[in-house]
């Protein structure tokens, strides 16, 4: 089915599409900066006078029932006076099918839904109004299934290459996070359902995540890894948060106070609730007065113990009421959907499909394209050798963690074959066998599916595709990992292309040097052998279930291409910054050493287990130089810098201007210029505006995001493009005083197509 010529026109995606999303950023970024009379954190708060007289009826017992799990995806209303449950479903990119206890699917037949490109590839969008979409669509789909609370957005900073959830998350830069989060939150909202920002704060990492100290100063800690969830607190109206596994500067995130309640309800104004990850919640207490609203799952810290702890003085009643009063708020905002009026329509319908193929096409990286070789000239190519395990590869489902019940998922092979029909003769070699590694044991992990991340070609696989390559115009390579590589619970090894891709595509080229290689994976790989041995590079994503259709029409020019990278491709892992520090924490600590540490702390009353030699500590001595802040303030050459992406256009920049120039703190700066389409066809460029400082005495990146923008131009057409963005942004975090502080002084700001591409400047004052 040709989804994008099918569904492209419906109208009610148009009205879904909200074009006052292209000046979200400027108003995120306000909106994180200046403080406001009414905020939409102030939308929960309507029913207040309701919720307490709620609570003035309810027991103490009744309380405690609602702070903590009825079952792996519920917790408790409160049904005497008649509150519905609070039912959530797992995200980020699918309502996740019914499970019960174990996280064992409970096979329903009318539980699928729609399988959304990944966090990466929303994030190679560049989009604002993508984001929205995305966030509304899979909102609608969460109330078809009856859920009230999504867990996602999933957005942590990218700051380890090798992360295993790298996929689920966005970028590495924050002022991207905060529009795709903002985007998201917003959309799902806007659908009736609650977003769960996750996971806050600083789980950047999947080794030792249940005990891992993150040790990191003020500055970089909100200037980086705060910024998204702070714009989706306070532009998006974030009705919900959920902490993370890992402590920060000593404390779990279920109980961290500085984090909770001084950060995120004291200074952002948070009204919602947060809720555990599941396990994550450590003692009864601490979460108490850390900020935690519902442990999931299980109540041996907020059940009878709490109840204990009210009751012998420990801890005040009015705590207790706190907590239900902002769960109530959740409850009352969210419309309660019974039972039987949930899963008696289809999930996942045309609408939502077609959004997914939107994220999808506009998600793909072109990073080289020597020769023209791409689009494919189907005049001239006759047959096309299409090699690689991950042309047929699902990437549903898979790994640990969430993955997607999909009605239907197309893949690159799949896709091809649908929209060229008989025009071309393809023909496919597996080439490399698939790769389980920790899941090995699953009834897929058999020696003849499965083998080693470094093992040699299978030498039957080899010449198949030797042979295949051979006798084609054209070779398609499909490289990349696989959700059992890049999963939840583990971090990568390394980035090398695993099962010997890299000597598979050395053989292609001896026998057709004519390749372009689709690399297939959730974050960034180690491609200097692919860069060398291809005429053409495509980074194609995990991307959904039209992701197969979205790849073809890009391939075969029916659009052009024009994702942007959201993290930087080294040249190798240990170029990055924590590999280049040393200050990856990645010695496994037993879990006998964790749960006896944790026993002391629970049974025996010990008070300083969470800052104890029990939590292996994680440094981020790289403090703001994170992603390509690093590699430009070092000078450390990269393969395919942040922010790149190839189009079939040529775009050409010219007369760059500002409002004005000089600004003072409460300004806007507003910079203008003309971009021009010197192509042949219609194509998206993102425009991109960074600043650096000129003469700063405060130590800075050499250059950092600020704003940017998809623009789309017809051939030969030309626009003039502003972009904005407040003074206040260009603050810093001054640990000395606690507090944002303005520097003055002349920044240049650089606008381009990339971090590396910016042709035009100018300099303004501050």
């Amino acid at each position: 089915m040709n989804i994008r010529r099918n569904i492209s026109n419906n109208k009610s995606m148009k009205q879904m599409m909200k074009p006052v999303l292209r000046t979200m950023f400027a108003a995120t970024l306000v909106a994180c900066s200046t403080p406001a009379s009414y905020t939409p954190q102030d939308k929960l708060t309507v029913n207040d006078e309701k919720i307490n007289n709620i609570i003035a009826q309810m027991t103490l017992e009744e309380k405690v029932e609602m702070l903590h799990s009825k079952t792996i995806m519920s917790s408790e209303g409160v049904p005497r006076l008649g509150i519905a449950d609070i039912k959530y479903a797992d995200g980020p990119f699918a309502v996740r099918e019914e499970i019960g206890e174990g996280f064992q699917p409970l096979n329903w037949t009318t539980d699928s839904a729609t399988y959304y490109p990944t966090g990466s590839a929303l994030a190679a969008t560049w989009s604002a109004d993508l984001a929205y979409n995305y966030g509304l669509a899979l909102g609608t789909e969460a109330r078809r299934r009856g859920k009230d609370i999504i867990l996602g957005p999933a957005m942590n900073i990218q700051r380890l290459p090798i992360g295993g959830r790298t996929y689920e998350y966005f970028s590495e830069d924050p002022a991207l996070n905060a529009v795709l989060a903002v985007g998201y939150t917003r959309g799902m909202q806007d659908a009736g359902t609650a977003a769960c920002l996750k996971h806050y704060a600083l789980n950047n990492q999947e080794t030792n995540r249940g005990s891992v100290d993150v040790i990191i100063a003020e500055r970089p800690m909100r200037e980086i890894y705060l910024k998204a969830f702070e714009a989706a607190v306070k532009q998006g109206g974030a009705m919900s948060v959920m902490p993370a596994y890992n402590k920060v500067n000593g404390y779990y995130g279920s109980e961290n106070n500085h984090l909770n309640n001084v950060i995120l309800r004291g200074e952002w104004g948070f009204k919602g609730m947060t809720v555990s990850d599941w396990g994550g919640t450590h003692s009864t207490m601490g979460a108490a007065l850390g900020g935690l609203n519902v442990q999931m799952t299980g109540d041996n810290y907020f059940g009878p113990a709490l109840i204990d702890s009210v009751r012998a003085g420990k801890l005040n009643e009015s705590i207790v009421d706190n907590k239900v009063r902002e769960i109530l708020r959740l409850r009352l905002a969210i419309k309660a959907i019974p039972n039987e009026q949930a899963n008696t329509i289809k999930i996942s319908q045309k609408e939502q499909q077609q959004v997914a193929y939107n994220v999808a096409s506009k998600s793909i990286v072109l990073l080289k394209n020597t020769k023209t070789t791409l689009p494919i000239n189907i005049n001239t190519t006759k047959k096309i050798a299409v090699i690689g395990l991950n042309a047929i590869a699902t990437t549903a489902s898979g790994g640990m963690g969430a993955g997607a019940k999909t009605p239907y998922e197309i893949t690159p092979l799949q896709g091809l074959r649908n929209r060229l029909g008989d025009n071309i003769e393809i023909k496919y070699a597996q080439a490399y066998k698939h790769y389980m590694g920790m899941f090995s044991g699953s009834k897929a992990g058999t020696p003849e599916i499965a083998q080693t991340l470094d093992e040699a070609p299978d030498a039957t696989l080899l010449a198949e595709a030797t042979t295949t390559a051979r006798e084609a115009d054209l070779v398609l390579f499909f490289a990349g990992t696989n959700k059992f590589i890049e999963s939840e619970g583990i971090d990568r090894e390394n980035i090398l292309l695993p099962v010997s891709q890299d000597i598979i595509i050395a053989r292609l080229a001896e026998v057709n040097p004519n390749i372009v290689t689709v690399v297939v994976s959730g974050g960034p790989c180690d491609l200097r052998v692919v860069d060398e041995k291809s005429n053409a590079v495509v980074q194609a994503w995990w991307n959904g279930l039209e992701g197969g259709h979205a790849l073809a029409d890009v391939l075969l020019g029916n659009i052009s291409p024009s994702g942007k990278l959201p993290f930087t491709f080294p040249l190798k892992l240990e170029d990055s910054p924590a590999f280049a520090l040393g200050n990856f924490s990645n010695d496994v600590v037993s879990d006998g050493d964790v749960f006896a540490a944790q026993f002391r702390h629970d049974i025996v009353g010990e008070t300083e287990y969470n800052a104890d030699v029990h939590s292996p500590k994680a440094h981020y001595s790289e403090g703001l130089l994170v992603g390509y802040r690093w590699f430009d303030t070092k000078g450390v050459p990269v393969l395919y810098p942040f922010g790149h992406g190839l189009s079939y256009a040529s775009f050409n920049y010219a007369n760059i201007r500002s409002d004005k120039p000089r600004y003072t703190a409460d300004e806007v700066i507003r910079i203008s210029f003309d971009l021009n389409n010197e192509g042949s066809m219609e194509a998206d460029e993102v425009v991109q505006l960074y600043v650096r400082r000129l003469d700063a005495k405060v130590e800075w990146p050499h250059k950092e995001l600020k704003a940017f923008q998809r623009v789309t131009l017809g051939a030969g057409s030309k626009r003039t493009v502003t972009l904005e963005f407040p003074v206040s942004e260009l603050r810093y975090w001054n640990e000395a005083i606690n507090a944002w502080q303005l520097e003055s002084g002349t920044i240049e700001v650089l606008v381009g197509g990339s971090s590396a591409e910016l042709p035009l400047k100018v300099s303004v004052t501050i």
